[in-house]
């Protein structure tokens, strides 16, 4: 072999050894940072542990469970159980922002921007606690653990949720986590979604890494088991649960009147449940699943879609009790008050590429090798009367969590990880 060419293998061999030995300390580091699947379960706060003991003379905010009513006074104690995928980081938003103009107390996760998801939700993960510690809102993704978080808020807090049709949350879930399923790496088409829902169970490992995220992800989120025989007993067990605890489930594809009765329930103004649209896929990286496909993902997601079904159903009986007219007024207004906002304030008027975005303030998290992920431009002139609030609108999960004040130590480091190797 010649000398040249000789060289040129040994600097290849080099160079996938050092890429193996990089490789191994990066899952190194990622497997300390993320928790085990079931891990949690153990690491729950001790039983003996003082429960949320609110300081002397706190104001109570016990109040109608209806906004209607006269003389309500604005909730400000809430839970929110942030599921992945159904406009949450929207949500979120709204919380944010009303929890800082109200100087709330919030409880944040300490390092990451979840609660050590996807182990359970205990209270010592936590920012800050202390046996006793008392706050007004939790608001990070989690996996949820009810007597953890009761015992972390008021004994009047409200509970909320938010559920989006099962089949469309798969197939969002599939495109933003399937580079990080390892399972998923045998699809071989170019159409993997629709590869997997030919024969799912050829391919789905539920023990496989992070294949949580590719069936019955909400049921997951909610602490329950996703993997269970939707004959047993226990799926409507926990469904008729999740309804006894939560106050409001909100639905993502009727999110104008999910705000509506959310601002009802809460006794807020509207200008507290304004927002833009956060964490959106661009319509190029949105493919529809066909009606075949679309029945395919149902059926694998099947606990989701009975607790999807029974919840659409007591949705609209709520809406019916807050009165179709009455209903149809105030999402017109919220409407009309949100394209307001931007007109006021997203330079161009709507969401651009990640490329296009001209503050780094402004750039959104973007899922494993692709920047799919819409963001916006501040307009550059705005007025002193809704600066604050368009800049707060339009900030990113990540970067409002920083301007809270929270550490985000592994974040921040995974970011610069990827951003060194271009993911």
């Amino acid at each position: 072999m010649p000398l040249p060419q000789k060289k040129r293998w040994e600097s290849m061999a080099k160079g996938l050894v050092l890429g193996a030995l990089f490789t191994s300390f990066l899952l190194l580091l990622y497997s300390y940072a993320v928790p085990p699947l079931h891990a949690g379960l153990a690491s729950m706060t001790p039983e003996g542990a003082a429960p949320c003991s609110p300081a002397p003379g706190e104001p109570e905010t016990a109040t109608p469970a209806n906004g209607s009513v006269g003389g309500c006074q604005p909730r400000r104690d809430i839970v929110f159980m942030k599921t992945h995928k159904t406009a949450s980081s929207t949500l979120l938003n709204i919380l944010f922002r009303f929890g800082q103009k109200h100087g709330l107390k919030f409880a944040f996760p300490n390092g990451r921007n979840d609660f050590d998801y996807p182990a359970f939700f205990a209270r010592s993960l936590v920012q800050d606690y202390h046996p006793g510690a008392c706050f007004n809102i939790i608001c990070n993704h989690m996996r949820f653990h009810y007597d953890e978080v009761r015992g972390l808020v008021p004994p009047n807090a409200t509970f909320i949720t938010v559920l989006r049709d099962p089949a469309r949350l798969f197939e969002s879930s599939f495109h933003y986590f399937g580079s990080v399923v390892p399972f998923t790496w045998k699809l071989s088409s170019h159409d993997k979604l629709a590869e997997f829902l030919q024969d799912p169970d050829r391919y789905y490992d539920p023990n496989g890494y992070n294949a949580h995220y590719l069936r019955n992800l909400l049921f997951f989120d909610l602490g329950y088991d996703s993997g269970l025989d939707p004959s047993s007993p226990l799926v409507q067990e926990h469904i008729l649960e999740v309804e006894r605890r939560f106050h409001l489930v909100l639905l993502q594809e009727y999110f104008d009147e999910s705000l509506v009765l959310l601002k009802d329930l809460l006794c807020w103004e509207l200008e507290d449940v304004l927002y833009f649209k956060l964490n959106a896929r661009r319509a190029s990286a949105v493919p529809r699943l066909s009606g075949e496909l679309y029945q395919r993902a149902t059926a694998w997601n099947v606990l989701d879609a009975r607790l999807y079904r029974h919840f659409n159903a007591s949705f609209w009986r709520k809406v019916e009790a807050f009165g179709r007219e009455r209903m149809a007024r105030e999402v017109a207004a919220l409407r009309r008050a949100n394209e307001h906002m931007r007109r006021i304030c997203i330079d161009g008027g709507h969401a651009v590429d990640a490329a296009a975005i001209q503050d780094s303030a402004m750039q959104p998290w973007q899922p494993l090798g692709a920047k799919s992920i819409l963001g916006y431009n501040l307009k550059k002139s705005i007025g002193q009367r809704h600066a604050q609030l368009c800049r707060r609108m339009l900030t990113p999960e990540i970067q409002y969590l920083m301007d809270l004040g929270v550490n985000l130590w592994v974040t921040k480091l995974w970011k610069l990880i990827r951003d060194f190797l271009q993911w």
